[in-house]
């Protein structure tokens, strides 16, 4: 089959080549890949909707090498959200804002596996509304350190006035999701997250790091930089790009010390998504403000405790450590 047509939401929209397998240990298709996000519908427009999103393209499947592309280019529906945004370089691109069903049913035509959003919306690309906390173990870490890290950002979220949701990453790590008001810029959003996660750093310091570099990290990284501009991470109910087809799926927080992410895939998560709803179809509702954790923040700040360092390809912050390795620092 070389075309087909699909009813997303009400608007057709043409797939290409839907008998492509995209998911080789599953044999699953770019076609059932389309039906798994009809079937989690409601759920990933929770996590994506309104945000500019960038194209995280495998074109072979999970199986081949992906790359990334921001804009959504001149050929495109004419019915096609987009947003204007800008990066650190200073360049701005058309990226593609997902609106609805049919604007995700358009990206896995180009061989979007994954949703990759922004923490804005497309009504003010400035202000994020979501913190993100990626809980990512370093190699030889028992995932249970995973859970007890999570836990505990739940619980020093809880402190600071916010409220965490959990979901697995689809890989081997564990994002906490913050709804926040849109107060703050990218900088401050940051700023905010690395403190909240130095706080979990203090509380299990033979577990959790917030150390930058790979070779001082050790237990469970608590990525702060995900909330930096231009940085994202898959959103709920994304399919990751593995081959057995494994999904970013939200959890309850008593799901959390039990799941296994290689339980959740685009075969499995459309029956759990129908007899258990979306664990966080609420959290819309849930948004806080960032008062606290800036006041925590100024605090470390007045007794010597400032930034850390950001990704490299980021302008030198005001503030930042040093911005090298700490072996090559030594060697100098």
């Amino acid at each position: 089959m070389t075309n087909l047509e699909i009813d997303a939401g009400g608007r057709a929209v043409r797939v290409s080549n839907p008998d492509k397998v995209f998911f080789p240990e599953l044999g699953a298709t770019k076609l059932d890949l389309v039906r798994y996000y009809l079937d989690v519908g409601s759920g990933a427009l929770t996590g994506a909707r309104d945000r500019p999103t960038i194209l995280h393209r495998f074109t072979d499947g999970a199986g081949g090498e992906g790359f990334y592309q921001k804009r959504v280019g001149p050929h495109h529906p004419e019915w096609l959200e987009t947003a204007t945004i800008r990066f650190p370089s200073g360049r701005t691109a058309e990226m593609l804002v997902v609106a609805d069903l049919a604007h995700i049913v358009w990206a896995v035509n180009l061989g979007c596996l994954e949703i990759n959003p922004w923490p804005v919306r497309a009504r003010d690309v400035e202000h994020p509304d979501e913190l993100r906390l990626d809980l990512d173990p370093t190699p030889e870490v028992p995932f249970d350190d995973v859970r007890r890290t999570a836990h505990e950002m739940r619980a020093v979220l809880a402190e600071h006035g916010l409220t965490g949701w959990a979901k697995g990453s689809g890989k081997r790590g564990i994002h906490v999701l913050v709804r926040i008001e849109p107060r703050e810029d990218f900088t401050e959003v940051r700023r905010a997250a690395l403190v909240l996660a130095r706080a979990v750093e203090r509380r299990l310091p033979d577990i959790a790091t917030t150390a930058w570099w790979k070779e001082e990290r050790r237990g469970v990284f608590i990525d702060y930089n995900q909330n930096a501009r231009d940085r994202t991470v898959a959103s709920a109910y994304s399919v990751r790009p593995t081959p057995d087809g494994r999904v970013s799926c939200p959890l309850t927080w008593d799901e959390v010390d039990d799941f296994d992410p290689r339980d959740l895939t685009i075969r499995t998560v459309p029956a759990r998504f129908a007899k258990l709803g979306d664990p966080h179809a609420d959290i819309d509702r849930a948004a806080g403000t960032l008062d606290a954790a800036l006041d925590l923040a100024a605090r470390d700040e007045r007794e010597g405790l400032g930034d850390a360092p950001w990704p490299p390809h980021f302008p030198k912050a005001s503030g930042e450590p040093r911005r090298a390795q700490p072996s090559r620092r030594r060697g100098e």
